[in-house]
């Protein structure tokens, strides 16, 4: 019992597989073989096929309900006219496949030379040879028609194989050599691409591309066949865009269009040819064009009355004003933070002092005299400033000179009197400071020196 009737046997359905296989040969070219014996191939095994005059040997590219679908679309019948595969290609096919392959640039040069020695204008692209090495087909293409009887006769009596010449388009052409595209792929038309549709300049125009001959062609010297792949997405696009015929009139001048985003809908105008370019939105551009078709020509592009580019000029300055209010307001408490914190520390460090010297004056009252010494010690206790210490810092590194040392040279008789010291005000001064004052004064003496006892202080 088969399988097939096992399985009807047993109830379960079964899938009607579609029996025929699409086959793809040198150069991209495809065709379609019925898979007879069912035989269990995968995409990419090398078979044997059924041709015309002999076997050929191709690659499974596409099989199952697909091939269906592109049999349809490219109409092809399913009918007797489809011939059979035999076989999965083995060792000793792909052999003799592959010498007859080896004979394809060594005949393409043979047969150019001939071509030049006949002189007929036509243009040798490919050749190849079956697998069974008994046809080979010659691919060329012409602008003319070309009569190549005498070409078949000379190609067979040299090669010894049955001839046959296929003419081929340009885009045909360029897909059977292959290569790589602008976009970095390779070509459409080597590897899915079989319809070859027209492609006009207006593609490019609907597309707002710059009409370069250069940038619009392929390898081939036509028009890209990817100019017409988002072709319907524009012209769906398109149906919403004004026509302008014509220019915008406006008081500032006729308006003319530059350029369209389609997809973003706005038109780009310009004033006189200038190279100052206005964008506005389409629902504006049919706006104006209704007026002006009533003779009526607006202010400029944005808006219709010169009174309402006051109104947009004082909306503009309500705007900032607003603004400055915003951001001066923030500023100000700032500042005013600022201010108060250098009061208060101000404040704080000088309140100190004050205190002090409204005090001592009070202290002072009973004292019987005043001297120049005393002020100077109430002085005393006011801060110093950074710059009186540092004078003094220097003051101190440098040597006093004794007027003793300086008068050493001088006799004795016109020496000068030494100057009495004041031993009276410092008692005063020790007699006008409170007790406190005075035990503080007691601490900041130095200690005394060695060989000295505690009463050779700095009072003598």
């Amino acid at each position: 019992m088969n399988s097939f009737d096992w399985l009807a046997h047993m109830g379960i359905p079964q899938v009607d597989n579609f029996d025929i296989v699409e086959v793809k040969f040198k150069g991209g070219r495809k065709e379609y073989f019925r898979n007879v014996d069912y035989l269990s191939l995968t995409t990419g095994d090398p078979v044997v096929v059924d041709v015309p005059s002999g076997h050929h040997i191709g690659y499974v590219s596409l099989q199952g309900e697909l091939v269906r679908l592109q049999m349809q679309k490219r109409k092809v019948r399913n009918d007797d006219n489809i011939t059979r595969i035999y076989r999965i290609a083995n060792q000793k096919d792909m052999e003799k496949w592959e010498e007859a392959r080896n004979r394809e640039i060594p005949t393409l040069y043979r047969c150019k030379q001939i071509v030049d020695e006949l002189g007929l204008q036509m243009k040798m692209s490919d050749v190849e040879f079956q697998a069974d090495n008994s046809k080979a087909t010659f691919y060329y293409s012409a602008e003319d028609r070309v009569d190549f009887r005498e070409l078949i006769k000379i190609l067979a009596g040299e090669f010894k194989i049955r001839v046959e010449m296929r003419q081929i388009s340009l885009r045909q052409e360029a897909g059977r050599l292959g290569g790589i595209g602008v976009c970095g792929r390779e070509l459409c038309c080597s590897t899915w691409l079989v319809d070859f549709k027209n492609v006009t300049t207006s593609a490019a125009r609907y597309q707002n591309l710059s009409l370069n001959p250069s940038k619009l062609s392929g390898q081939c010297g036509r028009l890209k066949c990817c100019l017409n792949y988002e072709l319907d997405t524009y012209m769906d696009a398109i149906k919403d865009i004004p026509q302008v015929e014509k220019p915008l009139q406006t008081e500032q001048g006729p308006a003319k269009l530059q350029k369209t985003d389609i997809f973003r809908k706005l038109m780009w105008f310009s004033y006189n040819n200038d190279n100052d370019w206005h964008s506005i939105t389409c629902d504006r551009v049919r706006e104006i064009q209704e007026l002006n078709e009533q003779g009526i020509k607006v202010f400029n592009l944005q808006v219709d009355k010169s009174t309402d580019v006051e109104d947009l000029a004082a909306q503009s300055t309500r705007e900032l004003e607003l603004l400055d209010k915003k951001f001066s307001k923030k500023k100000k408490k700032k500042k005013k933070k600022n201010r108060e914190g250098q009061v208060t520390d101000m404040a704080a460090k000088t309140a100190i002092p004050q205190e002090k010297t409204a005090q001592r004056p009070q202290e002072q009252k009973g004292s019987p005299s005043k001297s120049p010494r005393t002020e100077e010690s109430f002085s005393s206790a006011e801060p110093r400033t950074g710059g009186e210490n540092r004078r003094k810092k220097k003051n101190r590194n440098r040597p006093n000179p004794s007027p003793q040392q300086g008068n050493s040279n001088l006799p004795k008789s016109e020496r000068p009197e030494p100057r009495p010291e004041r031993a009276e005000p410092k008692a005063e001064r020790s007699e006008a400071r409170p007790e406190g004052q005075k035990a503080q004064d007691q601490k900041r003496k130095f200690p005394p020196r060695r060989n000295q006892g505690p009463n050779h202080g700095g009072n003598e």
